[in-house]
């Protein structure tokens, strides 16, 4: 009988631990309802420390309230305080990432820095103290709104280049943009030396970036995308949150003079070349102006039926050929047509042909000569031509746009 009195007495400790389990938890209970009756206020978080047992006098508010949904993602989020300051302003995605934003100076509100992202749940923590130092928080969440689409940019030029001092940095659209301020706000192009850069909308699906003047050689352009949660139009957001960074070279700037039949090609300012070419015919006229290379193809098919002309035209395996204008104005090499119109006679259909011959590649030719020493982004000058000048937004020649004009169309 004595081997079992062990047991009996570790089972009454266990029935007396148990006792004094319940009584504690009673009390602890009694304790917490003491001080929730008497620290808090509408639910706006923790009293006063110590004696003092009066709840905070700030007051945190959020906007939206507390389980909105289909919330914008503009505009919509704002925390501010009343009769105190707000000390920490904390919200997160449902992944945990943070929102980045900050408290004003005065410490009454707290915007973000950036739209937020469409269909997510956020949570909002914040806190305030008011005069005293007592605290009061605020905890809440909410949905942002679900796109019926999304639109996305196409940029130029590409990320890590090297691109001329004519480069304009140009943003098309998938869909049209109704509130181009938003999107405009959601892109920023910054140079380094720093240099005022500027936006100007052609139509609503593309946007290009250019400063008063050809970019100074060495500078660095970095491109900032922040579209993502920006309404481009009604329920249609965008999504891309991205920087390009790309470099200018040397300036290299060609002037062709469609009357004397001559192309001089400088860089920084001095003369390194002089080319005899053809340009347009007299019915078929080069357009005057700054035009900046866009592409550069060793060997490209023209085919005159894609811009205009019918069956004038279809040559296969046109070699060196560098475009200037979206219409299909470029500068090539010329294989089929006779030396001797080169520097004297303009026999294209609106090109400026260089001689050069059939297979292309480094061959010892003015074309060859000059597709090496150029890059996307260079500038040709044409003068003389018996035409009017390029349209602005006719390849990447914003550059026949006076400043002031550009400017406007922000």
């Amino acid at each position: 009988m004595l081997s079992h009195q062990p047991g009996a007495r570790r089972a009454a400790g266990a029935a007396s631990g148990v006792r004094r389990g319940l009584l504690a938890g009673a009390l602890g209970a009694v304790l917490l309802l003491a001080t929730a009756c008497g620290g808090h206020d509408s639910g706006q978080g923790k009293s006063g420390s110590g004696s003092d047992q009066q709840a905070s006098k700030a007051v945190v508010n959020v906007a939206p309230k507390d389980g909105a949904t289909d919330v914008a993602t503009s505009g919509a989020l704002k925390i501010s305080a009343d009769q105190g300051r707000l000390t920490q302003v904390e919200v997160k995605d449902a992944k945990g990432t943070a929102v980045a934003g900050r408290i004003s100076s005065d410490g009454t509100s707290w915007v973000p820095d950036s739209n937020l992202s469409t269909s997510t749940k956020y949570t909002v923590d914040a806190i305030a103290k008011d005069a005293q130092g007592r605290e009061s928080a605020k905890h809440a969440t909410f949905t942002t709104v679900v796109p019926k689409d999304g639109f996305i940019g196409f940029f130029t030029p590409d990320d890590g280049s090297t691109v001329g001092v004519g480069t304009e940095v140009s943003i098309s659209f998938n869909r049209p943009i109704d509130n181009t301020k938003a999107v405009q706000n959601g892109i920023k192009v910054t140079a380094s030396p720093s240099v005022p850069v500027v936006g100007h909308w052609f139509g609503n699906q593309r946007i290009d970036f250019r400063p008063e003047k050809y970019w100074a050689p060495g500078t660095k352009v970095t491109l900032s995308l922040r579209l993502n949660g920006v309404q481009g139009a009604p329920g249609v957001y965008g999504s891309q949150s991205k920087d390009v960074h790309f470099t200018i070279g040397r300036n290299q700037v060609s002037y062709v003079d469609a009357a004397s039949h001559e192309m001089t090609v400088t860089q920084d300012g001095k003369t390194i070349k002089t080319i005899p070419i053809s340009a347009g015919a007299p019915d078929h006229t080069t357009y005057n102006g700054q035009m900046v290379i866009s592409e550069k193809d060793p060997v490209t098919r023209m085919d005159g039926s894609t811009v205009g002309f019918g069956g004038e035209y279809d040559i296969k395996d046109v070699p060196h050929a560098m475009r200037l204008t979206q219409s299909g104005t470029f500068i090539h090499g010329n294989y089929w047509g006779d030396t001797s119109v080169f520097g004297s006679e303009n026999t294209s259909h609106g090109c400026v042909g260089l001689h050069d011959i059939r297979g292309g590649g480094d061959n010892g030719t003015p074309a060859a000569w000059f597709y090496d020493h150029s890059m996307i982004g260079d500038v040709v000058v044409v003068k003389n031509s018996n035409d009017k000048t390029v349209a602005p937004d006719n390849g990447f020649n914003g550059w026949n746009m006076p400043w002031s004009q550009w400017t406007a169309g922000q």
